[in-house]
């Protein structure tokens, strides 16, 4: 086949599968700012995405990136998704600089409580919630997947404690979730003063070793943990492809289920990790769990 038709065929696929991404303000119902909890006079909010019939929807909670200080709940990368019949609820936290970890992860447990008290209110499937997120975000998904029964990590965030925080699979996309071994690997991010986890936990992880290991995803699995998918790019610099291998690991030696998707080429971030096979297999992942 002449290379010329070649490239049509290839743009003329990568166009359809791009069409995934292609949700429009006429097919989604958006709700902005739904304050969620109120702590130490802060306000917590989210933003829901649904379908036009958002009755019995599964929700799928976004935990945005920025580094644990920085970042907003506006930048929801899968806000596409209601146009594949889900909902999902961009969640704000707070940031180290206010507050440090587990502060995080209480807020993000939550939300999914609140989320769940507010279901029949709101019309999606209390019973079907899935964790995604980036980064930072990613890092906090990777916990919730894995801390469904960690008292410590629970909190009280915005009550509602009669409500499970427990979610039915995780979406991490390039995520920290060793920092004992980020120290080793990524000094200058897990150890030096001011870096991202530095400010995370208070001090560094190579001396922090307690708060390092609970705020470390690898560190909690059990038999008992929720499915994970996992992307994450091979030239990533910020977060090494280190972090998403030491999880993949942990989960294969408890025999849980989890789909590892190494984007070839790609950084830390990036629209080709939302579009075009990723969000296939992001779908693909979803609907497999709903089933």
């Amino acid at each position: 086949m002449p290379l010329q038709k070649q490239k049509k065929i290839s743009a003329l696929i990568i166009g359809m599968l791009l069409c995934i991404n292609s949700a429009t303000a006429n097919n989604i119902k958006i709700t902005k700012d739904i304050e969620f909890a109120v702590v130490n006079n802060q306000s917590l909010k989210l933003d829901l995405y649904q379908p036009k019939k958002p009755k019995g929807s599964p929700l799928v909670v976004w935990i945005h990136g920025g580094g644990w200080r920085k970042g907003t709940k506006e930048r929801c990368y899968i806000d596409w998704l209601p146009e594949h019949g889900y909902t999902v609820a961009s969640i704000s936290y707070r940031y180290s600089s206010v507050a440090k970890f587990p502060a995080q992860i209480h807020d993000c447990k939550g939300a999914v409580r609140w989320l769940r008290a507010n279901a029949e209110k709101y019309g999606y499937n209390p019973n079907k919630i899935f964790v995604a997120g980036s980064s930072a975000g990613g890092h906090l998904t990777a916990l919730m997947a894995t801390t469904s029964e960690n008292k410590e990590l629970e909190g009280a965030v915005g009550g509602n404690l009669k409500f499970s925080s427990v979610i039915q699979g995780a979406v991490v996309y390039y995520g920290a979730t060793d920092f004992i071994l980020r120290s080793k690997t990524q000094p200058s991010r897990a150890n030096a003063k001011g870096s991202v986890v530095y400010d995370l936990l208070g001090g560094g992880a190579h001396e922090k070793i307690k708060a390092a290991k609970l705020a470390s995803a690898c560190y909690h699995v059990s038999k008992n943990d929720a499915p994970l998918l996992i992307f994450h790019g091979s030239k990533d610099k910020t977060v090494l492809i280190d972090q998403s291998e030491a999880i993949k690991a942990k989960y294969n030696k408890a025999g849980l289920s989890i789909r590892f998707h190494i984007v070839e080429g790609a950084g830390h971030g990036g629209n080709i990790f939302y579009s075009g096979i990723n969000a296939s297999h992001l779908i693909k992942f979803l609907n497999s769990q709903i089933k």
